[in-house]
């Protein structure tokens, strides 16, 4: 059971939602589980006397209500829409009110990707409660987050929404999100039911290319797909979100083996099942069902709950279907019964309204601010820093140029993903420095080339400031030549490259991984200025680098950092702190090299890396882990509390870490292991521990891990279950996913 279910009054909950249901006629039933966009904006755009899209949507709450509405901001329209929802059904039934908090509600948030660089499940669970505050505060009870999909191929846009490419890092940071967003009692006036999706396998689409279909072996999705998932369920997750795409040829929201046989008896999912934007209705589409109200009874049958729709619901067809046993009465109960717990839970039925003389307060608590900064500085990874660049002395600068055009873009630095922002409180980047470096140090600026932009359209291109301004009259090479003399001329030069926040995201998988634009140019021009060069990029995901790699000395990856970026980045520049986070996936040196991934099985010739590509290295640029600091670390041998085990026994793994430098920093310290031989080939290295903590300068930290069951089972193909062999593993701790294997321990029978 998750933790909510558990936590109070459980039967007084279960009489409360039998004595509903037991009032509820077949369509009342059906309205629950609607959940409906309301896209206000469209109510004078209706044609031909049809209702408008919200038209439609008040019709259908004071007919037989409706279960959910989705897309609501305003505290007080929120209040106007659940008012005709209680009061236009004669159980006075309120609405779940659904949004898309991603990294953040109005404090943004570094992206969701970059978070989970920062390897530090606390500041991640603190984040996600400051966007669930402020979320419930307006009268949002349910966040379509955390994304836990493994994504390995970086042309997937939606990459930027979840934890990289491992699925041990990727289980972590997702409970850590759950219990962010719901906390430890879901009635609080803080917290919000947390939607983990897109179950399951949607970040292996084809090529990379959003929506399309997925094709992922069986002992991928349970050793790979699955694990992040059930972390989630295990913190508690009262939501679970199907995808859209086909899984090995099965559309995931019309699934029955994906939805009740894996979701709920394999992992022990009790909550309810929303679909994706238009999923049901798009099993038509898919060409699975046959027509709307097939759709609607197949998607309720194989374990669908909820169907989220902008208009047309299949779900209207659920009265039928029962009337013609396509779908049983108790199926549609069950379902029912899942949605009216979480409504009871929530305590929607005492306060169905949101306090907005509140709301106001919450959106400008300044300790949600420096939730933010403090989440953007322990995100970014320092990739490279030849002959110790970084951090700047602010004592022997007078001068730094601040050049490309995202250095000074308030709606990049938050990201994609977002809605509703504050542009006039975010700090770019130059906001940042230039704050930092106070009056003793001239900060000038250059964008020194204009924005690039996609050859398709974003399809978020319709809200304000998504698109970059083409700026008028830009001379482009003259812009150019001025941003190199101002390089030139100073001290040290800022380079701000990456992707802009519409190039990434859902609708935004890119067929290359190089800079857009004229960025690469403008690198390289200002490189061969002389002046020392530290380039920042803002990303959610790896970019071509290579030239950068070998000719910029220092680079430091900031990712999307969100509302308090630049005060962030300005303090990891300065010394103020120290970069800590590590890169949670693999970095390849080109597009060509994906999908590339730290966690392969050895092949017969693992020594012959000319075997591979012949035009370019088969190793990464980064490492799955990397990332500097301005301490120095070195390690001790790892020390087992046992070099033998039996199977089903723990051992415990201590290191000791030492900062030999002369600052004080973070490192993160990750365990890795390989299992020799057994009922399957294993992967060459797998992370199973990890651990941030700070060490001060010529001081050491002693860390411990345990390896046990959890750690060293996996899923066979060849048994089809679980299976812990007796084998040989060797053993490796160290500060990203090169570490030497250098200890074994045995497991015996």
């Amino acid at each position: 059971m998750t933790q909510q279910i558990q936590s109070a009054s459980d039967e007084a909950v279960r009489e409360r939602v039998e004595s509903l249901l037991a009032e509820m006629t077949v369509a009342e039933k059906a309205g629950q589980l609607t959940q409906y966009f309301y896209m206000g904006f469209m109510r004078d755009q209706a044609k031909d006397g049809a209702p408008s899209q919200p038209e439609m949507v008040e019709a259908a709450m004071t007919r037989s209500g409706v279960g959910s509405l989705l897309f609501l901001m305003d505290p007080a329209e929120i209040n106007r829409l659940q008012r005709m929802t209680i009061e236009g059904n004669r159980l006075g039934i309120p609405a779940l009110v659904g949004f898309d908090v991603i990294h953040g509600f109005r404090t943004v948030l570094p992206v969701p990707l970059a978070m989970a660089a920062s390897w530090d499940p606390a500041v991640i669970e603190q984040g996600q409660a400051v966007a669930g505050r402020e979320a419930r505060a307006v009268g949002i009870h349910w966040a379509f987050s955390p994304m836990v999909d493994i994504a390995r191929d970086p042309r997937w846009g939606r990459i930027i929404e979840g934890a990289g490419e491992d699925p041990y890092l990727g289980g972590k940071v997702a409970a850590a999100q759950v219990r962010g967003f719901q906390g430890s009692d879901l009635s609080s006036p803080d917290n919000v039911i947390a939607g983990p999706k897109h179950f399951a396998g949607y970040g292996a689409a084809l090529g990379g290319r959003d929506y399309d279909e997925s094709n992922i072996s069986d002992a991928e999705l349970w050793n790979i797909y699955f694990p992040p998932f059930k972390a989630a369920i295990d913190a508690g997750a009262a939501n679970i979100m199907s995808a859209y795409m086909d899984l090995n040829g099965v559309p995931a929201a019309g699934n029955r083996w994906l939805l009740t046989e894996v979701l709920r008896d394999s992992l022990g999912f009790e909550g309810f099942v929303v679909s994706d934007a238009q999923a049901v209705h798009d099993l038509f589409t898919h060409h699975f069902a046959a027509d709307l109200a097939d759709a609607g009874a197949r998607a309720l049958n194989a374990g669908n709950d909820m169907e989220m729709t902008f208009v047309d619901p299949a779900f209207d067809h659920l009265v039928a279907a029962v009337e013609d046993g396509r779908v049983s009465i108790e199926t549609l109960d069950t379902s029912v019964r899942r949605v009216l717990t979480a409504k009871v839970r929530l305590g929607l039925f005492e306060n169905p309204y949101v306090d907005e003389a509140r709301a106001a307060e919450v959106l400008v608590d300044p300790a949600h601010r420096q939730v933010a900064k403090t989440a953007a500085q322990r995100s970014a990874v320092l990739l490279r820093n030849e002959g110790e660049l970084l951090p700047l002395a602010a004592d022997e600068l007078s001068s730094v140029a601040v050049i490309g055009p995202l250095a000074d873009s308030p709606r990049d630095t938050l990201g994609p993903w977002i809605f509703d922002y504050d542009l006039a409180e975010t700090v770019t980047i130059l906001d940042g420095i230039k704050a930092r470096a106070g009056e003793g140090i001239d900060v000038q600026y250059a964008p020194g080339i204009r924005p690039a932009f996609r050859t398709f359209p974003s399809m978020f291109d319709a809200w304000p400031n998504n698109t970059p301004e083409d700026p008028a009259d830009f001379d482009d090479d003259a812009e150019l030549a001025k941003a190199v003399e101002l390089a030139r001329a100073s001290d040290v030069a800022v380079l701000v490259a990456g992707e802009w926040q519409n190039m990434i995201g859902e609708g935004a998988s890119r067929s290359s991984l190089e800079l857009p634009g004229r960025q690469l140019e403008l690198i390289q021009a200002v490189v061969a200025t002389g002046t020392p060069v530290v380039l920042l990029v803002m990303n959610g995901r790896p970019l071509d680098l290579r030239w950068p790699a070998e000719n910029v000395p220092a680079i430091l990856d900031i990712w999307y950092p969100g509302s308090q970026g630049g005060k962030a980045v300005a303090a990891l520049l300065f010394g103020d702190d120290s970069p800590g986070g590590k890169l949670p996936f693999t970095w390849p040196r080109t597009g060509g090299q994906v999908p590339i991934i730290y966690n392969y099985t050895r092949s017969h010739k693992p020594n012959d890396q000319w075997r591979r590509d012949w035009d370019e290295e088969s190793t990464p640029l980064y490492a799955f882990g990397h990332g500097l600091s301005y301490g120095s670390f070195s390690y001790s041998a790892p020390t087992l509390s046992s070099e033998s085990i039996a199977v089903g026994e723990t051992l415990t793994v201590s290191v000791t870490v030492t900062n030999e430098g002369s600052r004080a920093a973070d490192e993160v310290v990750q365990l890795y292991i390989h299992q020799r031989y057994g009922t399957s080939s294993r992967p060459v290295r797998e992370l199973k521990g990890f651990q941030r903590v700070p060490v001060e300068a010529g001081a050491s930290a002693t860390v411990e891990f345990t390896l046990g069951p959890d750690e060293l089972s996996y899923w066979s193909a060849v048994t089809r279950d679980w299976v812990q062999d007796a084998t040989t593993f060797d053993l490796g701790v160290g500060g990203d996913s090169t570490v030497a294997l250098s200890t074994q321990f045995t497991v015996t029978a």
